[in-house]
């Protein structure tokens, strides 16, 4: 992780207040410098990214003396490799990837799980009798090539289901609409929107609620980055659990979020307006963001006991080793602060 990211501003290490100072007429005194960060999300720019952008619209970040650089992900964009190269400073996860980290012996981790719960989703047609996960059986199940080596092991072997069953997903609804035994992997807040679009009305089962209990949207970092820049990082971290809560409140809640929809919109033209609210009220109506611990540790939040979870049914399926020190894929301490608690 190259050093020169991180711009310690001697001010605030200081601690001095940010405000305007009172200079003698004629003299100009140079603004603080802020401390610049870089994150890399793991899709393009979305609802499910909103928190950060509301962060970075609202001014949360540059209020708590960083200067971020918020980059898209998308399918020619790897964040784990960008981490792990020193091309950003923290990169956008999952629990599963931070359990790899370990399993891989590669010194970064997770500081922070947006997502109680991941919003990846498996989706259906009406009136197919599909009821759960166990009436899959039988049923072609569209999944990409990530899925077949994490969630999708545990699901099969839980629910009795074959590999048999599985067909390549191209991220194309055309096998989805031609075929009503179909059954195709999603994302809460995307394909559901699209497929209703064309006048099918989908069964939607999310993964979490199969069992594999994956966090989700979690942030993650060097190992040596956390350890030289604990308070850059804590910063970081407020900062975008604070935009979370503002962006899932909204307007509603006092908090006007157009401009972090505007950012959005730019750097990703296909999310129009009726899709970013969309996949907003999913995650307020899922709870995927403000569900299980943090109801009452406060957006972010992380647990022992959910981290423990996790690696039992990795390790059930062979996804990682019984014996695996599971504990080094996480630091708890810069969140279960309360924030944005509901």
């Amino acid at each position: 992780m190259t050093a020169h990211r991180f711009i310690v501003s001697r001010r605030a290490a200081l601690g001095l207040a940010a405000g305007p100072l009172l200079l003698p007429a004629g003299e100009v005194r140079a603004q603080p410098r802020l401390d610049r960060v870089s994150f890399v999300t793991n899709w393009r720019a979305q609802a499910e990214h909103g928190g950060f952008y509301q962060a970075q619209a609202a001014g949360l970040y540059r209020a708590a003396g960083l200067e971020v650089e918020l980059r898209s992900g998308g399918p020619q964009v790897n964040p784990a490799q960008l981490l792990i190269g020193g091309r950003v400073d923290m990169a956008m996860g999952n629990g599963l990837g931070a359990l790899g980290f370990v399993r891989e012996g590669i010194p970064f981790l997770c500081i922070a799980a947006i997502f109680q719960k991941d919003p990846v989703v498996l989706i259906g047609h009406p009136g197919q009798g599909i009821t759960g996960f166990e009436s899959l059986k039988g049923r072609p199940v569209l999944i990409s090539a990530e899925p077949r080596v994490t969630w999708w092991p545990y699901i099969r072997q839980r629910y009795g289901l074959s590999d048999e069953q599985v067909r390549p997903y191209t991220f194309s609804l055309a096998p989805f609409l031609a075929d009503r035994r179909v059954v195709q992997q999603g994302y809460l807040g995307s394909e559901p929107f699209s497929i209703r679009q064309q006048g099918v009305d989908p069964v939607v089962l999310l993964v979490h609620d199969s069992g594999f209990q994956d966090y989700g949207t979690t942030i993650h970092i060097g190992a040596r980055t956390l350890a030289e820049k604990r308070e850059v990082a804590q910063r970081f971290v407020d900062a975008s659990l604070t935009g979370w809560d503002q962006y899932l409140k909204g307007k509603a809640g006092g908090f006007d979020t157009d401009g972090a929809n505007r950012l959005i919109r730019q750097q990703n033209p296909d999310m129009g307006e009726e899709l970013i609210a969309y996949g907003t009220r999913m995650m307020n109506e899922n709870g995927i963001v403000r569900s299980g611990d943090a109801a009452s540790a406060g957006i972010g939040a992380m647990t022992e006991a959910r981290w423990a979870a996790l690696h039992a049914a990795a390790a059930e399926v062979g996804l990682m080793a019984r014996d695996l020190d599971w504990r080094r894929a996480f630091d708890l301490s810069l969140v279960n602060k309360g924030i944005g608690r509901a």
